[in-house]
Order: structure tokens, then C-alpha cells, then sequence
């Protein structure tokens, strides 16, 4: 059901080479632009029109307007089962305590008498979130991405989701009911590459949508593709790919909860992917064992977790000991890192890459994406080396505010000017030399 690799007996290649070794889904946002391209530009044109016909078009639901109403949103919250709604509050409560703690404040150095740079920070004002409609419903992708735009001081938050047949053109009512909870009113039934295009460019008209300074949210690859089109114009967190899990796991591990782990993330999508990195012959094989009748007592088999765990995503990847491991989880920088070793915490501890690290048996990726209080929006793909998962930090801009006295300006004068000469701009030193009844120092 999973295929291996056997990485042991000689020395692990370095950087690149090794991570050729790995297994990745493939992922070609590249591709995938040119057929974004002419949907965004038709948005950017025609606005609403070409929203509604978009739906129509890949959502197969007819829409007089992609605004939800209000009453949509409080009905949605009024229907929710009692038990989902205790646990979206219960995960709302935890992400809201993890996040508050990201705030920054400002702070100022003096740098010399009479000379300050202050740092502040500043959120981004108006922000578009984006939930996936689609094989799943992810009112835990609203959270995650509401919460931290809140807690940065996010002014204006506005969230699409795709239509749905089944409930007359609106997402999920447990989308809206999420969005309810958390107080996001403006919420447009909207999705794909079309989301994005609306929160770049903006629509007018009576339901239109603002231009957003910045879109997050996980979606498929048509979203990603929108997301790399608008770079530059619009900030974006990441180009989320296929969702992935790694086990970094040795004897000590069990093999039920390893496996149960792989499954957890193959569900996702028929793309996801399960890596197991271990240097126990023994655990490989029980885990693999494990899978058959765990795979077999679940849902989603044939269109998602038994392609994801049979493609050429997922594998069990043998090495030789703990180090290597680490150095094979490095090269690889998952989503989503378990640590089920001996001394889990020292060993986590020394991890480089990875989007979220998952410690011990007791802290499983299921927990991550509800209710540990972490973020779930995390980079994929190996962007885990130079990217970091979605924070209240994403969402805020740091702003240097320059403070100098005449006295202070003076100190250092001559050492701009000179800079300045020495760079061929010239009219930088005098910008310095109008200030002053200008010198050279010493003569």
C-alpha cells in the first residue's frame, strides 16, 4: 500500500541531492497560470457578471448575487449542532490565547544622544480569507485564518468560499456559522482562482468587494496559481500544495498510532502526502501491517487515501539511525513534523525545517488542525527551509520610525556623504551638505 525507500548503508548526499531522494507530490503552479490568467483578467473587467458565471460554470449553482446575507449567516449559526459548535468555540478560545501572544509592541533604540529608530508595527488594513469548498468542509480553515488577522488589528476582514448546490448557492453552513462565531460579516460566495481575482482587483456595484491588501487561506491549485498571479500586487501567506505529514519515529514508537497518523493526512486529498522516516526494519513493518484494516475501517479509500498512500508522494524512508533521520526530515521540511522517538522533546528541539513540529505520542497532527492552539495554515512543498506558517506576524508590517537632532545629524555627516560619494549619488551628500555650512572634517 506504501512503497520504501531505503536510504541506509552509504553517507546521505547533501542539500539538493538529497532531497531529489525524497518523495513530493507533483504540484505545477507554474502550469496552472496560464489558465488563471484570462479568468482573472475576465474579474478584473467584469466584476461581478463574471463572478456569477463562474459559479454557474464550476460550481453548477445559479447566483443573482456573491454576497451572503446577513440572515444567512445567523440562520447557519442558529442550525449548528450543539456538539460542533462547543468545539469551534473550545478551538477559537485556544487560538485566540496562542495568538494574542504574538502581538508585538513597539520599540525604540537609541542609537546615539539625540538619535532614534523606533519599530512599530503596523496590521495590514483590509485582509480576504479564503476557506476551500470541495471533497471537505474546513471551518477550521476559517478560524485559522480569522483569528490571527483579528488579533494583529486587522481592520477589515472579508472570507470566500465557494457556492454549494446543495444549500442554494451558499458555502457550507458551517462555514457561515464559523464565520458568525467570529464575527466575520462580510462574507462572499465566491471560489477558486475567481476568489482571489475579486479580493485583488475589487468589484463594485451593491454587493461588491473592496480591494483587499492581502489574501490567505488554503486552496487548490487553481487558488495557488491566483495567489503567485496577484504577487506584488496583493501579500499573500503561501502557495499552499498538498497537504503532508512526516514521522520521524524509532522502536519506542507504536506502530497503530503511526499509522493511524499517515491515514489522518492521506484523507485530505488523493495528492497528500504520508512519509514515515524511521531506522527500525521492524517498526516499517508493522506499520505497514497496521494500514491494511485501519485503511479498510474508514472513509474516503478509493478516491483519496489509498491514491494518496500508493502515489509517489508518500513512502516509508529508511535510514540508518536518529541523525540521519534528522537530516532526511531537514531535507524534506513537512507541513506537519511528528516526533515519536525516544526523548521526543530533545530530538524535536533540534529539528531546522518544518512547518509545525508535533511532539510525543500524545500530540498527533489532528490535534494541530483543531484545537492545540498552533496555526494549521503551514507551508508545504519543502518551503518550510525559508517560510513560516501563517501568524498574527503575517499580518502586520514593521515600520522604522527615524528621530535625529541637529547635534545628532552632525555626528555623522561626513560618514553619509562619503557613503554616498562613494556609491556615484552625489545628490544623496548634498541632501546632508544643505543642513550644514558644509566642511571637510579636520581641515
Amino acid at each position: 500500500m506504501i512503497s520504501r525507500i531505503d536510504l541506509r548503508g552509504d553517507a546521505l548526499p547533501e542539500g539538493s541531492a538529497l532531497r531529489d531522494l525524497l518523495p513530493r507530490a507533483e504540484f505545477d503552479v507554474a502550469a496552472a497560470l496560464d489558465k488563471v490568467r484570462p479568468i482573472c483578467e475576465d474579474v478584473h473587467h467584469r466584476g461581478t457578471e463574471a463572478l456569477i458565471e463562474y459559479a454557474e460554470r464550476f460550481d453548477g449553482v445559479e447566483l443573482k448575487q456573491v454576497r451572503v446575507p446577513a440572515e444567512a449567516l445567523t440562520e447557519a449559526l442558529a442550525g449548528l449542532d450543539p456538539e460542533v459548535r462547543a468545539a469551534l468555540e473550545e478551538s477559537i478560545k485556544r487560538a485566540r490565547a496562542v495568538h494574542r501572544a504574538q502581538r508585538r509592541a513597539p520599540h525604540t533604540t537609541q542609537v546615539v544622544p539625540g538619535g532614534t529608530v523606533t519599530e512599530k508595527w503596523v496590521p495590514v488594513e483590509r485582509v480576504g480569507l479564503y476557506a476551500p469548498g470541495g471533497r471537505s468542509v474546513y471551518p477550521s480553515s476559517v478560524i485559522m485564518n480569522a483569528v490571527p488577522a483579528q488579533e494583529a488589528g486587522v481592520e477589515s476582514v472579508a472570507l470566500a468560499s465557494p457556492p454549494q448546490k446543495e444549500f442554494g448557492g451558499l458555502p457550507h453552513p458551517t462555514i457561515l456559522a464559523a464565520c458568525a462565531l467570529l464575527g466575520v460579516d462580510e462574507v462572499y460566495a465566491v471560489g477558486g482562482a475567481q476568489a482571489v481575482a475579486m479580493f485583488a482587483y475589487g468589484t463594485s456595484g451593491p454587493d461588491g468587494c473592496a480591494p483587499a491588501n492581502m489574501v490567505t487561506g488554503p486552496g487548490n491549485i487553481w487558488v495557488a496559481a491566483a495567489k503567485r498571479y496577484f504577487t506584488g500586487r496583493i501579500g499573500i501567506d503561501t502557495e499552499a500544495g498538498p497537504t503532508e505529514i512526516a514521522v520521524l519515529a524509532d522502536d519506542t514508537a507504536d506502530p497503530a498510532h503511526v499509522a493511524a497518523d499517515l491515514i489522518s493526512q492521506a484523507e485530505h486529498d488523493p495528492l497528500a502526502a504520508a512519509v514515515l522516516v524511521t531506522d527500525s526494519v521492524a517498526l516499517a513493518e508493522a506499520v505497514e501491517k497496521e494500514l491494511e484494516p485501519q485503511v479498510a475501517a474508514t472513509k474516503h479509500i478509493d478516491d483519496r487515501i489509498v491514491p494518496a498512500l500508493k502515489g509517489r508522494q508518500s513512502a516509508i524512508v529508511l535510514v540508518d539511525g536518529l541523525e540521519e533521520g534528522l537530516r532526511v526530515v531537514d531535507a524534506y521540511g513537512a507541513e506537519h513534523l511528528e516526533i515519536q522517538t525516544a526523548d521526543a522533546t530533545s530530538v524535536a528541539d533540534r529539528v531546522k525545517n518544518a512547518g509545525a513540529i508535533f511532539v510525543g505520542p500524545w500530540a498527533p497532527v489532528s490535534l494541530g488542525d483543531y484545537c492545540a492552539g498552533s496555526n494549521h495554515v503551514l507551508p508545504t512543498g519543502g518551503c518550510a527551509c525559508h517560510s513560516s506558517g501563517l501568524s498574527v506576524q503575517s499580518f502586520l508590517r514593521g515600520v522604522h520610525i527615524v528621530d535625529y537632532s541637529r547635534d545628532a545629524l552632525a555626528d555623522v555627516a561626513h560618514h553619509v556623504v562619503t557613503l554616498a560619494e562613494a556609491e556615484d549619488l552625489p545628490a544623496h551628500g548634498a541632501a546632508i551638505k544643505a543642513r550644514f555650512e558644509w566642511k571637510v572634517p579636520g581641515q
